[in-house]
């Protein structure tokens, strides 16, 4: 029996069940209904598969079960803060330390998160998950993992803004992925780019 909503978004509702998280792919009514269905059960099915790929590499929610019919993930809760609220109030240079080493990884197999923010990161047991892969991909592009970091950077000053500088310059120092100096020269591309648009 589902017990509560926890977090609802563009994409998903996400519910608390036996201590299990459940999600569940929001139908979009401007969608033909055919269409939409198809769409959200490739994104179900490709969100699991990335997930338990990435398992073996870093820490995130176990997957339980998929039900690509219903556009439903069954997977492990994990108890712990998300640092979205927390940050600034932990060992904030030990956890971005830790975080360049897990993106390092992710982006070693490939695997462009879509919404690195400290929303999506919860921090338990001295150990970082990352969580909500609705938006990940497979990507072997320099511009895709730049544009993921630039994102993340984005992130931290508009949740984080004392300490952002200081957070993104650990976490590259710490992010050594193939391909280290195109990504991080991109970076400077893709927020001059961005800068340009407000313009």
């Amino acid at each position: 029996m589902i017990s509560k909503i926890i977090q609802q978004g563009a994409e998903a509702i996400i519910y608390l069940k036996n201590n299990q998280i459940l999600k569940k792919r929001i139908k979009k009514s401007y969608r033909i209904e055919k269409i939409d269905k198809k769409l959200r059960n490739s994104r179900t099915k490709s969100e699991a598969k990335i997930m338990n790929k990435l398992s073996k590499f870093i820490d995130v929610p176990k997957i339980l079960e998929v039900n690509k019919n219903k556009q439903e993930i069954l997977m492990e809760y994990i108890s712990g803060e998300k640092l979205s609220d927390n940050l600034e109030k932990s060992r904030y240079k030990k956890i971005c330390k830790q975080l360049g080493k897990i993106l390092t990884k992710m982006h070693n197999q490939n695997i462009i998160h879509g919404d690195l923010t400290t929303n999506n990161m919860i921090y338990a047991k001295n150990k970082i998950y990352l969580i909500d892969f609705g938006l990940s991909f497979h990507s072997r592009k320099i511009e895709d993992k730049a544009t993921d970091l630039y994102l993340l950077k984005q992130s931290l000053k508009a949740r984080h803004n004392k300490i952002s500088k200081k957070c993104f310059s650990i976490i590259l120092n710490n992010y050594k992925s193939e391909d280290y100096i195109q990504i991080i020269s991109r970076i400077k591309k893709v927020e001059s780019r961005g800068r340009y648009k407000k313009k």
